[in-house]
């Protein structure tokens, strides 16, 4: 659906602007896609879809494998070097 019509910007192009541009604020949004940069009756539905994609993003767990760490010598002469 076209939220603005100035620039033919879609839902799917905010909520893409949220998960692949970063976008996180209306600014972001502005910058990213040109949304209130004209006549800005875009504003309270990008808002909302920009509120409802950045909710369902969410937290994902991130595992970062790390090589192990060479136990040499003890924790307290490494500190008082």
């Amino acid at each position: 659906m076209y939220i603005c019509l100035c620039h033919a910007v879609t839902d799917h192009d905010i909520r893409r602007a949220v998960v692949q541009g970063g976008a996180r604020t209306m600014r972001d949004l502005r910058h990213q896609l040109g949304l209130c940069a004209c006549c800005g009756r875009c504003g309270p539905e990008a808002l909302e879809v920009l509120t409802k994609a950045r909710n369902t993003l969410g937290a994902r767990a991130v595992h970062i494998d790390l090589p192990p760490v060479a136990v040499d010598e003890p924790a307290t002469a490494r500190r008082s070097a």
